[in-house]
């Protein structure tokens, strides 16, 4: 009899151990209730935002190295219609700057410089699209997570509190911890994966807005050269 009892919990056991080794990801998300899908919801956008920030500036800080100084022998040579076309070929932030400054070449130097700086803002801005959504979703999914995990614990303590005396089982608690524990994991990854990309796209957009500073100034001393 008792060798029978110990083979039947040996194998509830390890009917139990195979249950939870073939519980697949899917399976612990579906436990975190609706929290989840607002989650998995906001880990598609940020990844969106994230690829699609990441090409943008990737194609906005690729210029020929040979730009400026194919600009200041067109500008030197009286070729300024050529120098407008070399900026029209370069699709970047950079190229689109310096074009205005050429088109603005005649008037006065601190309006050729406010015209520059200008389309730089706009250009920055445009880049800057999307991410601050981006710094919103890394901050606020964790704070989701744990909504998630309040909701969680007020149903474990529910389903205690309209059980009595000893009838209480952990079956009773397990949908409310699993509800608790899920959605806080969730909740950081998401958060976790949206902080540092983040801040790695404004560390690439960073480098941008030097080089389109160093540019503006390089173009703002060939236009102060005196003329020989």
């Amino acid at each position: 009899m008792i060798t029978l009892l110990q083979t039947g919990i040996a194998d509830s056991t390890a009917a139990a151990t195979e249950t939870a080794k073939t519980m697949s990801l899917f399976d612990l998300a579906v436990q975190g209730g609706w929290i989840m899908i607002v989650l998995v919801l906001l880990s598609l956008v940020a990844v969106y935002i994230f690829v699609e920030r990441w090409l943008a500036i990737k194609n906005a800080s690729q210029i020929d190295i040979h730009f400026m100084n194919n600009i200041k022998d067109n500008i030197h040579d009286g070729k300024i219609k050529a120098a407008i076309t070399l900026c029209q070929r370069n699709n970047s932030p950079v190229a689109r700057m310096i074009e205005k400054g050429v088109e603005r070449i005649g008037r006065p130097l601190n309006d050729i410089q406010a015209s520059v700086e200008n389309v730089g803002s706009l250009e920055v801005a445009r880049l800057e699209k999307g991410m601050p959504l981006l710094a919103s979703i890394s901050g606020g999914a964790p704070m989701i997570g744990f909504l998630g995990t309040v909701i969680g614990m007020v149903q474990a303590f529910y389903n205690m509190s309209i059980k009595s005396g000893n009838n209480i089982q952990i079956s009773d608690l397990s949908a409310g911890i699993y509800t608790a524990m899920i959605t806080t994991i969730g909740g950081l990854i998401v958060g976790i994966f949206a902080y540092f990309a983040y801040n790695y796209l404004v560390t690439r957009l960073n480098h941008i807005v030097y080089s389109m500073e160093s540019k503006t100034i390089e173009f703002m001393d060939l236009l102060n050269e005196p003329i020989n």
